[in-house]
């Protein structure tokens, strides 16, 4: 079966709105669009973090489309959707903000309607809205104005002369945001100034809107293309001109968040990623993607069911982490179809998102040392008056430190291991988050377990300058050491949201400090 072509075969364009920025601001048809998608074909503007909702065998395309600077120039992206769309695939189109507000998206639906393909809108949210909001600026206010007005800075290059009435525009009043025009305000400032508008009319560039990344400068008329060239300001970027722009003074929220402004990069498996990632997201950090590890099952699968199939003649079963709770009972429900088939087994947990996991099965946890780690469960077992003879089963991964079978066996316990699954490198990387962190760097790159920092480093991408590392753990910790590593950071609690509050204190610290 050709998994390239569309389950229905039947050939459509989705032209999907990627939004703002932020992956919180995309829609659920958006994403929906994205995950079934055969050939998705994005843009600069486009989060390319989204892409890795996509399915495994996805042809992914780039289009570039950043100003002045075209990986494939608009006539060659219209016939690529129509050659793609006659293979019987569904194909995604991604544009930044809307596809139908200065986005080319109607050329782009021209074409495809010109080859009599079947073809989708899917709106998305534009920056001349959000990029305000996200700046604490609203575009309309009672008390202010009663009317927005949206035109591009960036028109027809052909075109003999600019459509944009400056005169209408300043006799028109009330709010006006631009689009793409970072590059020209200069020009677009003078015009408006010399069609009657005031010297001192307050204006807002608001830079990466919705990203970790965005930035605001505020000036009036007159001194705001001075400001752009002495701090280096550029696209893309959304302008406001009007009163409004005085309210955020009160009304900026995004900005002040305890981590604007930095960049994070999270090496977590892609299913596991988002827990972390949507917590650093939340404290306004840009977010870099870059899984380095893989759960796969056990290479003695069956060796493992057996072990899960006489779960019920142990004493003890221990848990080290969520994936060893999560393919432990996904093949104990294969097995069995009540889990009091489990019998009499106390369960032991290793940190509190294992817990969590356990409990997510209606399973009582009987057993969870303070700390986090592995020689905390045994010491738990000493207090409760020993091992002697009690049959454990430790659910974990292949690969995994031995402290713990080794001391619960000198302890007398009777020990088995259940591979439950081992970690492989992850060699995909769909949503480039290499060439960005290689072109872009990072403030901080954090690791969750000893497997993330080997299999990063054997990637082999440069390390950004000044990027520092964020460890999870003790353990995590002397294996960064081990290969060359400094600790910038270490989390007291090890676990994600343990992770998150040292990360947050150690920018508030460098910020007060």
């Amino acid at each position: 079966m050709d998994t390239s072509k569309s389950k229905s075969g039947a050939a459509k364009v989705y032209l999907v709105g990627a939004g703002p920025g932020d992956l919180g601001l995309v829609t659920l048809r958006a994403k929906e669009c994205i995950e079934q998608a055969n050939v998705i074909v994005y843009d600069h503007l486009a989060n390319p973090e989204m892409l890795s909702w996509a399915r495994e065998d996805a042809e992914i395309i780039y289009a570039g489309k950043e100003a002045g600077k075209h990986v494939l120039k608009q006539d060659e992206i219209n016939a690529l959707l129509v050659t793609k769309a006659r293979e019987g695939k569904q194909v995604v189109r991604l544009k930044g903000g809307d596809p139908f507000v200065f986005g080319r998206g109607a050329e782009e639906a021209g074409a495809i309607v010109d080859a009599g393909i079947a073809f989708e809108i899917v709106p998305g949210i534009t920056s001349t809205i959000a990029g305000p909001a996200y700046a604490g600026i609203p575009v309309t206010h009672r008390g202010q104005n009663s009317h927005v007005t949206f035109f591009t800075g960036h028109e027809d290059p052909t075109k003999a002369q600019s459509s944009i009435d400056y005169a209408a525009l300043t006799k028109l009043g009330g709010t006006q945001v631009m689009l793409m025009g970072v590059e020209r305000i200069e020009s677009i400032a003078r015009q408006m100034m010399e069609q009657g508008a005031r010297k001192d009319l307050p204006v807002a560039l608001v830079r990466w809107a919705t990203t970790g990344r965005q930035e605001t400068l505020v000036g009036t008329l007159e001194n705001i293309a001075k400001q752009v060239v002495d701090i280096g300001f550029e696209a893309p970027g959304v302008a406001v001109f009007g009163e409004v722009v005085s309210l955020r003074e009160n009304l900026n929220w995004y900005e002040k968040r305890p981590l604007s402004g930095k960049r994070i990069v999270v090496t977590r498996t892609r299913k596991q990623a988002s827990e972390l990632s949507n917590q650093l997201r939340a404290l306004g950090a840009e977010v870099v993607e870059l899984p380095t590890i893989r759960i796969e099952p056990p290479t003695e699968l069956r060796e493992f069911a057996e072990l899960v199939q006489d779960a019920h003649s142990y004493d003890w079963i221990i848990f080290t982490s969520p994936n060893g709770v999560e393919a432990f009972f996904e093949m104990f429900f294969k097995l069995y179809d009540d889990v009091r088939e489990i019998g009499a087994s106390r369960i032991a947990a290793i940190g509190p998102a294992t817990a969590q996991r356990v409990k997510d099965y209606h399973v009582h946890v009987d057993l969870q040392p303070a700390e986090f780690v592995a020689e905390a469960i045994v010491r738990e077992f000493i207090k409760q008056g020993g091992l002697e003879n009690l049959r454990i089963l430790i659910a974990r991964a292949e690969k995994a430190r031995d402290v713990l079978p080794k001391k619960l066996s000198g302890l007398g316990a009777i020990v088995d291991e259940g591979f439950a699954y081992r970690t492989v490198p992850e060699t995909r990387d769909a949503t480039g988050a290499r060439r960005r962190l290689l072109e872009e760097g990072a403030d901080l790159i954090t690791f969750t377990s000893s497997s993330t920092v080997e299999n990063f480093l054997a990637l082999g991408v440069p390390w950004p300058k000044g990027m520092q590392v964020a460890s999870i753990g003790p353990i995590t910790s002397k294996t960064a050491r081990d290969h060359g590593l400094k600790i910038g950071v270490e989390a007291r609690r090890h676990d994600v949201e343990g992770l998150v509050e040292a990360i947050r204190n150690f920018f508030a610290k460098d910020r007060n400090g």
